[in-house]
């Protein structure tokens, strides 16, 4: 498989490529019209944000197998088109979803202590305590919209700061014990921090404008660290002058080119910029919410990974071996009053080694490899376990979460939702006859040791 690289990324996501047998070339110059040129040449394209993959490009890239986007959204590439076309689009949330869930909190931490003034005003002689008296955010309600890895990367970091996390999503049953999910409405009722955690799209595109601020029942801050579309900056502004927003943190602006290097055209800066430039309740970054050491590296493995389970690894595991289901229980959850007293008992009088998910058992599988089962307690307001009614949800073990709901569907097996990955594996959710919803895992193990 020959693939070309237009925009420069880890060394390990070139070398794991060529590990796998693909045959790689660099153009990090070329135009884009030089491209489409010899892109008939490749089996795939590897890409961050440098031009946009459009119908024109991808008529011309009748060999192209995989576009591979090093980063969290596929907003560049005309995914309906090149979906047609049978070619496979790989994004790579995993790799940087850590990454952001730390920016969003340290910034958000950062305006409510007053880091940025207070530092600067020392550097200006300036000791001035009661004017930088903070905020704690321990009794507040942060409001999530999105809640996919990014969101969910949030939440985790804020398990501790004991706050009430409510999350609004298009999708159904995307809850967890970290987050509850609610209607639009009720989280404009009760939040005092909102986080934006959306991709782009037109649900998304100027979604926090005049109406949208003027709707949140109390004043609120806004953390941005998704897309600079989402917000209308002008009535950002307008809701800071009028205090219905308290405050805002932005790693992104709507300003922003397509390629993130340069901001601005000239030198004219918008009016409505220049007021959060000047405002010291708004703290600003340059789109570096995923932009760590760390995810760095991430992103590059988790595209290798992806590529050589969609060409590679399936192929080698899969041939002439018998194709296994379920092979396991990996969770029984069940609802109940209180979780937590619950979980008490069971520590007390039946010795559960418990914590914030339930208890988890260990056995080791016939290769002597360590496997784990889960026993979680939940809320009885939870929606987890939805479309289902039922006051229980069994998970099984699966080995090829892809290719096992890829029969379940031909097999018409009715399925909830998108698969869902996190470091501890896939997840994915079907309907039995009765309406039993069940989730199917595909675990490392190894990451929950």
């Amino acid at each position: 498989m020959k693939v070309l690289f237009i925009d420069t990324n880890h060394p390990l996501l070139q070398k794991g490529l060529e590990k796998l047998g693909c045959v790689c070339d660099e153009d990090y110059k070329s135009s884009k019209i030089k491209i489409e040129e010899k892109i008939s040449e490749y089996n795939g394209i590897v890409i961050r944000s440098r031009f946009n993959i459009d119908k024109h490009f991808i008529d011309k890239a009748t060999n192209l197998k995989f576009i591979a986007r090093v980063g969290a959204g596929l907003e560049s590439i005309d995914v309906e088109y090149a979906e047609s076309k049978n070619i496979k689009l790989i994004s790579a949330p995993e790799g940087n979803r850590n990454a952001v869930g730390e920016h969003a909190l340290g910034m958000i931490l950062s305006l409510f202590n007053n880091l940025k003034k207070a530092d600067l005003e020392i550097r200006n002689g300036k000791w001035l305590r009661e004017a930088n008296r903070g905020l704690e955010l321990e009794g507040k309600t942060i409001g999530l919209i999105g809640y996919g890895n990014m969101g969910k990367a949030f939440a985790k970091k804020l398990k501790g700061f004991n706050v009430e996390l409510i999350c609004y999503d298009i999708k159904e049953g995307v809850e967890d014990e970290n987050c509850k999910q609610v209607s639009l409405k009720e989280l404009q009722e009760k939040t005092d921090v909102l986080s934006l955690h959306t991709p782009f799209n037109e649900l998304s595109h100027k979604m926090v404008n005049h109406n949208f601020i003027n709707n949140f029942k109390k004043p609120f801050y806004l953390i941005n660290t998704a897309r600079g579309s989402a917000v209308v900056t002008d009535d950002l502004v307008e809701g800071l002058k009028n205090k219905q927003v308290l405050g805002a943190c932005l790693d992104v602006l709507e300003y922003e080119k397509l390629s993130f290097e340069n901001l601005f055209e000239n030198d004219n800066l918008p009016e409505a910029f220049s007021y959060l430039i000047h405002n010291e309740n708004v703290l600003l970054t340059p789109h570096i919410a995923g932009w760590t050491v760390e995810s760095k590296i991430k992103l590059a493995q988790t595209i290798v990974d992806k590529v050589d389970l969609l060409f590679f690894s399936n192929k080698k595991e899969n041939k002439n071996v018998e194709f296994k289901r379920v092979t396991g229980i990996g969770g029984i959850f069940f609802k109940t009053s209180n979780p937590n007293k619950l979980k008490d008992w069971y520590k007390s009088h039946l010795g559960f080694n418990v914590d914030d998910w339930g208890s988890t058992f260990w056995w080791k599988t016939k290769n002597g490899k360590p496997a784990s089962t889960q026993w979680s307690p939940f809320e009885n307001e939870t929606t987890y376990f939805s479309p289902s009614t039922k006051d229980y949800m069994f998970n099984y073990r699966v080995d090829n979460l892809v290719e096992l709901l890829k029969k379940l569907k031909e097999e018409k097996v009715t399925i909830v939702g998108e698969i869902e990955e996190f470091e501890y594996g896939k997840f994915g959710w079907i309907l039995d006859p009765e309406g039993n919803k069940i989730e199917l895992w595909e675990p490392i193990d190894s990451k929950l040791l």
